[in-house]
C-alpha cells in the first residue's frame, strides 16, 4: 500500500508553520483525528521527551492506557540537533548509512556515539519506567506518539523495537512532519495520523508550535504517573 493510502492528515494545515500553541494543544487535536479508538484496549506510547506531553494529553481525551517507548537518537559529535540514527529500550540500533556517508563519520565516532546514547536510553528506562514489565502487546493497537518526525529513524528505530516484542499493530501518531519521513514510515506501520505535513529542503519540528522548549526529565515523570 503506498504512503499516501495510510497517511491522514488535515488539508487545512498542509505547509503551515506555528499551527500548534503548544504541544498539548497538538495532543488534543491528534485526540481528535484518533476518535475511533476512544475507550479502546489501544495503548499509547511516548517517545521521549517530546512525545510525552503529546502523549499524555491524547491518552487523557481517549481514555486510554498511557505508557512510554524510550529511544533516543544518536546526536552528531559536533551537535545535539542531529542525528544519524538511534537507540531503542532493548539495544535496537538503526543507522542513517546515507548520513554516515556523508559526514564521513569514523567507526570510532559511531560506536562512542552509540555507547553515549544506549547508556542514556538505559538510565531514561529506570528513571520513567522503573523495573515494570512492558504492557502486554500483541492482539492490541499500540499508538506510538512523538511530537514530530523530522528523518523518521528515531519513529523507525521504536517500530522496530515493538515489533521485537510481538507488536502486530502500529499505528503512528504525530503533530508535524516532513513528507520524506513518513514515506519512510509507512510501509512499517498501519496507519500514520499526522494533522500538518510540510515538504521541502528546510524542516524542523518546532517550526509547528508556538511555544517550543526542552521536556526535563522531571515533567516527564510527573505526566506518566
Amino acid at each position: 500500500m503506498s504512503a499516501e493510502k495510510k497517511v491522514y492528515d488535515l488539508p487545512e494545515l498542509r505547509g503551515k508553520e506555528r499551527v500548534f500553541a503548544d504541544r498539548e494543544e497538538a495532543g488534543r487535536v491528534l485526540a481528535g483525528m484518533l476518535e475511533k479508538y476512544r475507550g479502546s484496549n489501544a495503548l499509547v506510547l511516548a517517545i521521549p521527551a517530546g512525545g510525552v506531553p503529546v502523549a499524555a494529553v491524547l491518552a487523557e481525551e481517549l481514555g486510554l492506557e498511557l505508557d512510554v517507548a524510550v529511544v533516543s537518537k544518536i546526536t552528531l559529535p559536533w551537535t545535539t540537533e542531529a542525528g544519524y540514527g538511534a537507540v531503542a529500550f532493548d539495544g535496537t540500533v538503526l543507522l542513517n548509512q546515507e548520513l554516515i556517508s556523508y559526514y564521513g563519520l569514523t567507526e570510532e565516532e559511531i560506536e562512542e556515539g552509540r555507547q553515549k546514547t544506549a547508556a542514556k536510553v538505559a538510565r531514561r528506562v529506570k528513571e520513567l519506567r522503573g523495573d515494570r514489565p512492558f504492557p502486554e502487546l500483541k492482539g492490541r493497537p499500540v499508538i506510538l506518539v512523538d511530537d514530530g518526525l523530522a528523518s523518521g529513524f528515531t519513529m523507525l528505530t521504536a517500530i522496530k523495537a515493538l515489533k521485537k516484542l510481538g507488536t502486530d499493530r502500529i499505528i503512528v501518531a504525530v503533530p508535524t512532519a516532513h513528507w520524506g519521513a513518513l514515506e519512510r514510515v509507512a510501509p512499517y506501520v498501519e496507519a500514520i495520523y499526522c494533522p500538518n505535513i510540510r515538504s521541502g529542503w528546510r524542516f524542523a519540528v518546532a517550526d509547528a508550535y508556538e511555544l517550543w522548549y526542552d521536556v526535563s526529565e522531571e515533567e516527564m515523570k510527573k505526566l506518566l504517573l
